[in-house]
This record gives structure tokens, C-alpha cells and sequence, in this order.
């Protein structure tokens, strides 16, 4: 607006003019305060015109209803954000989305927004928040997968998203308990525990489960699996092959520069990873005798 550099001039030169705008929309009538002017000590307010610079929000997942993407009381449209660390800025970001959301969205006239959590002790912001962004958060429905783990008769598929979180020895009853109704899940299952303990071998999470292993034959992840150790397998032949081939060129080397070598030097060469074999293949052009071979183990073999 044109106006707008005039306003800005008036207010900057008396900032706590806003006193006066505030008060009777919250039903007083005020007084007429003397107003200190900007630069003194007895101002209450200094005024400024940051620049708010785009931000972009990645949000988790929205559900619209197919009945019509304004939303309606019995299905609204839900927003849904996944927190299971600890993020001080979580709240105002959740916040800021949802409002910006709503700004691109204006059709939409029914909303709500889901937060699934570990648990409701996790730090996701100051304790002490604007009085907005507090009435904002009151009306975000937090759901705790620690407190839905508790409730009985759960769905199989509530169970599912409780198994991230669920104590170690709850695990395998509450897999039987998923996969007793609903066989179709052992995939999303195996898949889940592969992700929550990254440090277990695939048999210690099948050990863990308490599975047969004709239950997981013709699963995805088994495939997966076996696919892998074949690959390993055969990188693990070819780096052997490889390995082989130059332990055999570094001895015919040694022959020809130290003569006979006793066979428990030899027995060390052929013990050498690929590495050490090419290192001592280049080392060996300067050995003039078996010694030198010895003292080269000594420093390099262990």
C-alpha cells in the first residue's frame, strides 16, 4: 500500500502507540499514556520490519478424505508428523507447517493435526511458549506409542507401529499376536526389526522373533537375504581367487631373489591379505636375501 511507509514512519517514532491499539481489543478502555518516543529510556516497544524468507516444510504424510478435500467434521483433512528424537524447534515448526499448509490450502475447512511419538517424555520445544502457539498445540492430537503399546486388543496393525518401541522381551509375543491374524505383515515385520536393531545378524533376528525358518522361506526379505549372501560370497570368492594369484606371483618373485624360502615363510606368504601381497610384491625388488623377507614379515605381517 502506499500508505504503508507512512505508517511505518509513525510508528517507528513512537512505537508504543500499539499500546493504545491493544487495549480495547481486549475490552479496556485505556487512559491516554504519555507515548516515549523511539531512542528513549522509557519506550516499552522498538519496532523493526524483518524479512521473513521462505522456508520450505516437508510434511510426513496428509490424509485427504475421498469424500471431498475440504474436509468435513466426520473426516476431516489430517496432517501427519512423525517425531521419534528429541527436537527443541519441533513445535513452532509444527506450527509454522501447519499454518502454511493452511495458506496453500485455503479450501480447506476442516483440519487436524497427528503427532506420533515414542513417548510423551520426549523434548520437543521450551516450556514456556506464546500464548497461540500453546492454544495451536492443545488442539494437536499426541499419540504415544508407549501408552497405545498398553491397551489391550489392539489391532494388528496398531501393533505394528508400536513395535519400534516395544521393550525387547514384549517382541516376540506381540509379533505372534500380529501375524497369527494377519500372515501378509511378515515382511513389513522382519523389515521393521531389521531397522530397529541394525547391529543384529539376520539369524539373531530371527532367533529374537522366535520364528521357524520355514515361515520366512519365501518372504521378500529372506530372498533379499539370501540374494546377498550369494553376492558376498562370490565378491568374497573373487577376492580369495585374486589373493591366490598374487601370493603365487610374490613366492616365484622370492625365489628368484632369495633363494629356497623354508616352508614356514612360505606358509606366511600365502597367509597374507591382497593388500600386504602387493606391497611385498613391490617391497621384495630390493631384498638380497631370505633375511629381508624376515624382517619385512616382522614389520608388516605381525
Amino acid at each position: 500500500m502506499k500508505t504503508d511507509h507512512w505508517f511505518y514512519g509513525l510508528f517507528q517514532s513512537a512505537p508504543d502507540l500499539i499500546t493504545l491499539l491493544l487495549l480495547p481489543a481486549a475490552g479496556v478502555t485505556p487512559g491516554v499514556p504519555s507515548l516515549a518516543a523511539e531512542g528513549s529510556g522509557d519506550a516499552l516497544y522498538r519496532l523493526d520490519a524483518p524479512e521473513l524468507k521462505a522456508v520450505n516444510h516437508r510434511l510426513d504424510g496428509v490424509f485427504w478424505p475421498r469424500s471431498g478435500e475440504r474436509g468435513t467434521p466426520e473426516r476431516p483433512v489430517v496432517l501427519l508428523e512423525v517425531q521419534m528424537h528429541s527436537k527443541p524447534g519441533f513445535k513452532h515448526r509444527l506450527w509454522a507447517q501447519t499454518a502454511r499448509f493452511a495458506q496453500l490450502c485455503p479450501g480447506v475447512q476442516h483440519l487436524e493435526v497427528v503427532v506420533l511419538v515414542p513417548h510423551r517424555r520426549l523434548r520437543l520445544g521450551p516450556c514456556e511458549l506464546p500464548f497461540q502457539l500453546e492454544a495451536f498445540l492443545a488442539g494437536v492430537h499426541w499419540l504415544s506409542l508407549e501408552e497405545l503399546s498398553q491397551r489391550p486388543g489392539l489391532d494388528p496393525l496398531i501393533s505394528l507401529l508400536t513395535l519400534p518401541v516395544l521393550p525387547k522381551p514384549e517382541i516376540p509375543s506381540a509379533i505372534d499376536q500380529i501375524l497369527q491374524p494377519r500372515p501378509d505383515l511378515l515382511d513389513t515385520v522382519l523389515s521393521i526389526m531389521g531397522e530397529r536393531f541394525p547391529h543384529l545378524t539376520r539369524e539373531e533376528i530371527m532367533a529374537l522373533i522366535n520364528l521357524p525358518t520355514d515361515h520366512l522361506r519365501h518372504t521378500r526379505w529372506a530372498q533379499e537375504w539370501m540374494e546377498e549372501g550369494r553376492r558376498e560370497g562370490r565378491q568374497e570368492g573373487e577376492a580369495h581367487g585374486r589373493a591366490a594369484e598374487a601370493a603365487a606371483v610374490a613366492l616365484r618373485l622370492l625365489d628368484l631373489r632369495c633363494g629356497s624360502l623354508s616352508e614356514a615363510s612360505t606358509a606366511r606368504v600365502e597367509t597374507l591379505p591382497l593388500a600386504q601381497l602387493e606391497a611385498l610384491t613391490e617391497a621384495l625388488l630390493d631384498f638380497n636375501g631370505p633375511d629381508d623377507l624376515t624382517v619385512w614379515l616382522a614389520a608388516h605381517a605381525g
